[in-house]
């Protein structure tokens, strides 16, 4: 299985996304210098590898092989309307941990979340119902949350 997350600049999102789930940019396939080259031998258009993206991972993989791979395809039409599917990144430790550890995980996870890139939407601080969370938008605007 596979992630594809439409983009305008994968290069961005691939620096971005592996920060926030701890992922590496995925490698040009065995034997090949670069993606450019690999692209280049499977037949790809010179044209079509010309500028920053040729030598760019467009994906990221779980350093662990643990997690899918997530593809950041470009396209050329900007985000215009909320996401109807997101990601949850679960960094607080579940409801077994007390409430004030898992907010300052997800406060940490946060602090490096902006510093990356990110922007927070919305704080869910709602300590009666065991609740803390911060909904953010990447750098192109697509929603997650961190709980």
């Amino acid at each position: 299985m596979q992630v594809t997350i439409d983009c305008a600049d994968p290069g961005r999102m691939v620096a971005f996304w592996a920060e926030a789930l701890g992922y590496v940019p995925e490698p040009p396939p065995g034997g090949h210098a670069s993606w450019g080259a690999y692209w280049e031998e499977m037949g790809v258009p010179a044209e079509e590898l010309e500028g920053a993206r040729e030598n760019v991972a467009e994906s990221i993989v779980d350093p662990q092989g643990r997690g899918p791979r997530v593809w950041f395809q470009k396209v050329p039409e900007p985000k215009t309307v909320k996401n109807r599917v997101h990601l949850d990144l679960k960094v607080g430790g579940g409801r077994s941990v007390p409430l004030a550890v898992r907010t300052e995980r997800v406060e940490a996870k946060a602090q490096r979340l902006l510093a990356a890139g990110a922007k927070v939407l919305r704080v869910m601080d709602e300590p009666e119902m065991g609740v803390y969370a911060v909904v953010f938008a990447d750098p192109e605007g697509n929603e997650f949350c961190v709980a």
